[in-house]
């Protein structure tokens, strides 16, 4: 069984949350809590759950600041983060902090059963951020040099995993902001990529950037 722990200040949705997953195959909910704080003070070390839904928004210690606590306290728990929103640059932050994968609270139970398991078997979880023929392709582990990214291509591919706007990583490169969309479009077609998270996520499972 795969043990999870649910980290969500909304009771409603967390309570379901538990009883979803106890309907569904090979996961039993080893712990709950309200806040970051909570989850961190409640975890015992000796017995760790495998597997965390972290909420991204939370009173007390967010789901960013708790999931960069885990990472430097090399604590091994993967984290999911679960959100309310599609928002690119949060994602971002999740990832960089060591999320393994995201998902909107509203998805289905199906996609969240796939993720749980994805990220308990595979380290990560890739949806609508990569596209099928990309998911498809991951037993291959596609490594930076099989892609051939030219030198301007990888420089993007590094900005994209900071926080900067496109234009901002335009002005950082010295082109113009059409010519980033090029880099952009040139590495979505060779990743299979549908969005800067995807390519976010590729840079971080493949160490092109140190988080």
């Amino acid at each position: 069984m795969i043990k999870v722990a649910l980290v969500d200040d909304h009771v409603v949705l967390r309570k379901s949350l538990a009883v979803l997953l106890g309907m569904l195959k090979h996961f039993e909910v080893v712990l709950e809590a309200n806040n970051g704080k909570e989850f961190i003070d409640s975890i015992d070390v000796n017995d760790l759950p495998d597997v965390v839904l972290m909420d991204v928004t939370m009173p007390v210690m967010d789901g960013l600041e708790t999931t960069k606590y885990l990472k430097m306290n090399n604590i091994n728990i993967k984290v999911i983060a679960l959100s309310m929103m599609k928002n690119d640059m949060i994602v971002i932050r999740m990832l960089k902090n060591g999320a393994k994968g995201y998902l909107l609270k509203d998805c289905e139970p199906s996609e969240l059963q796939q993720c749980i398991l994805d990220v308990y078997n595979k380290g990560y979880y890739f949806n609508e951020f990569f596209n099928g023929s990309w998911k498809n392709n991951m037993s291959a582990d596609i490594k930076p040099a099989d892609m051939m990214f030219n030198e301007k291509e990888l420089a993007f591919l590094q900005l994209c995993c900071s926080e900067k706007s496109y234009k901002e990583i335009a002005d950082d490169m010295n082109v113009s902001p059409r010519t980033v969309d090029g880099y952009r479009d040139a590495l979505f077609e060779k990743l299979g990529a549908t969005s800067r998270v995807g390519l976010v996520l590729y840079a971080i499972k493949n160490d092109i950037v140190k988080i």
